[in-house]
C-alpha cells in the first residue's frame, strides 16, 4: 500500500474509536421485568420468617422457618433433603436441589439463624420505611435467603433450565462457626462448580471478595474460693488474674482491615461475698491470613504463664470458626462477570470485604471458586439498629438471577 499523508496514523485511529461514545448495555428485559414484579411477594416472604425467632440454637424457630420456605421451593420442583444438624441443640438443615439441562453445577449457601434471642420479635418486629425494611436478621441473613428462593422461582416461570444443577443449602448454625454443617458443606462444594453466597451486599453497594478468618481464644482461670469478708487472704482471685490476662488484648488491634481481637464475653463468680474461684472471657479474633491466628495465640499462651496472682492457673483454649477468604482469581473473576451484569442496570457494583465469616471461605478453601456479598444491600449487622436497604431489592436479585444463568450455561474451571 503506497502512502497517503492524509491517512490516518494507526495511534490516531485508535484514540478516534476511543473517543466514540460506548453504546450502554442493555438490561434483559425479562428478567427485569420479573424480578420487579415478585418485590412484593419477595417482601411478604421476608416479612414471614424475619417475624419468627431463629437465634442460633433455636432448633424450633428454625424449623418453624422452615417449614415457611419448603412449600415454596417444592413448588418449583426442588426435591427437598432435611439434615439433621451434626452437633447437638441445632436446628436440622435443609437442601434443596434442582435439576436442569445445561453444564453449570451451581452451590447457593444461605443461613437463616440470627444472633438474637428469643422474645426479640416480639420486642421489634419487622418494619419498613420509604428506604429500609428492619428486624432481626432482616439482612443477615434472611434476606439473602428469600431473594435465592425468589431468583429460583424466577428461574421456573422463565423455563430457564440451561444448567446441569442448583443446590440451595439453608443452614441453622452459620452465625457459631456452622457448626451444624461442616461436613455437609465440605462434601456440597467439592460437588459443585461454584458458591454463590447471599450474605448481605455491604452499602453503598458493593460485593465481598474477601473476608477475615474468625475464631475463639477462651481465657479460663482456675483459683481459689473465700469468703470475701472474713478471710479474704485466703482465696485466689481468678477474676482479677482474668483482667491481668486480658491486658495481652493492648498488643493487638481493634478495629481495621487486618487483624483484630475483641474482649466479648466475660463470667466471674456467683455470690457477692466470695471471692471467685472461677472466671472465663471469650476473645474474638479476625485474621486476613490464617498464620496470623498462630501469633496472637501464642501471646495469650505466653501470659497464661506468667500469672500475677500465686497459686492461680490459666488454660488456653480454641474454637476455630471459618478460614480466611483471600483475594484469589477465581473470585475476582466472578466479581467482575457480576460487575458485567449490574453494568446492564447502569448502576456500579462495588468490590469491598470484611471482617465477617462465612461459608464462602469453606468453598475456596475446597479449590471450588465462590463469590460473596450477592443479597440485598444492609448494615447495622448484629445489633438493634439492622436494616436492609429496599432500593437495593430488584437490582440484586436481576444480578442474582442472571448470574445463575450465565454461570449455569458457563460455568468456571476449577
Amino acid at each position: 500500500m503506497r502512502y497517503n499523508p492524509y491517512m490516518p496514523s494507526l495511534a490516531a485511529v485508535a484514540a478516534m474509536v476511543a473517543a466514540i461514545p460506548a453504546i450502554a448495555a442493555q438490561p434483559d428485559k425479562q428478567i427485569l421485568k420479573a424480578a420487579t414484579d415478585a418485590r412484593s411477594a419477595q417482601i411478604a416472604l421476608l416479612k414471614d420468617i424475619v417475624n419468627i425467632d431463629s437465634g442460633s440454637g433455636d432448633a424450633q424457630g428454625s424449623a418453624r422457618v422452615m417449614a415457611r420456605l419448603v412449600p415454596e421451593l417444592k413448588a418449583i420442583g426442588a426435591t427437598i433433603e432435611t439434615i439433621p444438624a451434626e452437633a447437638p441443640g441445632l436446628g436440622d438443615n435443609v437442601v434443596a436441589r434442582l435439576t436442569g439441562k445445561g453444564r453449570g453445577r451451581i452451590l447457593i449457601i444461605g443461613h437463616i439463624d440470627t444472633v438474637f434471642p428469643a422474645g426479640t420479635v416480639a420486642e421489634r418486629p419487622f418494619r419498613m420505611d420509604e428506604k429500609r425494611a428492619y428486624g432481626p436478621g432482616v439482612s443477615d441473613e434472611k434476606g439473602g435467603v428469600v431473594q435465592a428462593l425468589t431468583a429460583l422461582k424466577l428461574l421456573h416461570d422463565l423455563k430457564e433450565t440451561n444448567y446441569a444443577s442448583i443446590t440451595f443449602l439453608i443452614e441453622t448454625s452459620e452465625e457459631t462457626g456452622s457448626p451444624g454443617t461442616r461436613k455437609l458443606i465440605d462434601r456440597l462444594v467439592h460437588e459443585a462448580d461454584v458458591e454463590l453466597n447471599v450474605e448481605p451486599g455491604d452499602a453503598p453497594d458493593a460485593i465481598t471478595v474477601w473476608r477475615k478468618g474468625s475464631a475463639t481464644i477462651k481465657l479460663t482461670v482456675h483459683g481459689r474460693a473465700a469468703h470475701a469478708g472474713v478471710a479474704p487472704q485466703d482465696g485466689r482471685n481468678a477474676a482479677a488474674e482474668l483482667i491481668h490476662q486480658i491486658g495481652t488484648l493492648d498488643r493487638f488491634p481493634k478495629s481495621g482491615d487486618g487483624l483484630t481481637a475483641n474482649l466479648t464475653t466475660l463470667r466471674a463468680g456467683n455470690r457477692v461475698n466470695v471471692i471467685p474461684d472461677l472466671a472465663t472471657a471469650d476473645i474474638n479474633v479476625r485474621v486476613r491470613t490464617a498464620d496470623q491466628f498462630a501469633g496472637i495465640l501464642a501471646a495469650f499462651e505466653a501470659s497464661a504463664r506468667q500469672t500475677m496472682i500465686p497459686d492461680t492457673k490459666v488454660d488456653v483454649s480454641t474454637t476455630p470458626s471459618f478460614p480466611p477468604l483471600p483475594n484469589n482469581p477465581a473470585t475476582d473473576r466472578l466479581a467482575a462477570q457480576a460487575k458485567a451484569i449490574y453494568a446492564d442496570l447502569g448502576l456500579t457494583l462495588g468490590m469491598a470485604g470484611n471482617g465477617g465469616a462465612s461459608e464462602s471461605a469453606l468453598a475456596a478453601a475446597a479449590g471450588t471458586p465462590a463469590l460473596d456479598g450477592l443479597g440485598p444491600v444492609g448494615g447495622g449487622f448484629h445489633s438493634v439498629d439492622e436494616y436492609l436497604d429496599l432500593p437495593s431489592l430488584t437490582p440484586r436479585l436481576y444480578l442474582f438471577t442472571k448470574l445463575l444463568i450465565q454461570l449455569g450455561a458457563a460455568p468456571p474451571t476449577k
